[in-house]
Order: structure tokens, then sequence, then C-alpha cells
């Protein structure tokens, strides 16, 4: 068993060090979606995700409120609405 392979040492940060955020509300049917497939994600990559609630973040509102379901990866966004774990998947690997 040798060292890894060069392909995997980009300075691209690892999965594991990314943070997707989830923002949402509480009731929100696409949220509960969106939530699914981020946690989803996150385990098979073994990157780490949070959620938000938009009611009590007045930034988060003023940004994204007519978006939610918003899904943030290091804090820049990533998707909305309806999320796909393909694009997901990608943008963490």
């Amino acid at each position: 068993m040798g060292g890894m392979s060069p392909v995997f040492r980009r300075t691209k940060k690892a999965p594991a060090e990314r943070v997707v955020t989830l923002v949402g509300k509480p009731g929100c049917h696409l949220c509960e979606d969106a939530r699914e497939v981020v946690a989803a994600v996150c385990a098979e990559v073994g990157a780490v995700w949070e959620e938000k609630d938009i009611l009590q973040d007045q930034a988060l509102h003023d940004a994204y409120w007519e978006q939610i379901p918003v899904v943030l990866v290091d804090g820049e966004q990533h998707d909305f609405w309806r999320v796909s774990p393909e694009r997901l998947r990608k943008a963490l690997s």
C-alpha cells in the first residue's frame, strides 16, 4: 500500500473541511426535501452540514427570503429551491 496517488493531493479542500449550510424555515416542505438531500450527500462524502432558520437571522432573511431553501457551501450560495444531489456531490468532491 503506497502513499496516496497524486490525484488526491490537490490543494482543494477535502469534503471533511467543507461546511454545507441549509437555510430554511419551519414547516417548509421544500426545506424538508433539501434537508434529506444535504444530509445524505454530506454523510456520503464526509462533509459537515448545519441548518439555519431564516426567521432567526435577519441577514440571511434579507439575502435569501425569496429563494429558500438555500444551500450554501463554505458560506457561498450553491443552490436553492430544489437541491440536486449530483451537483452538491460534485461541489464537495
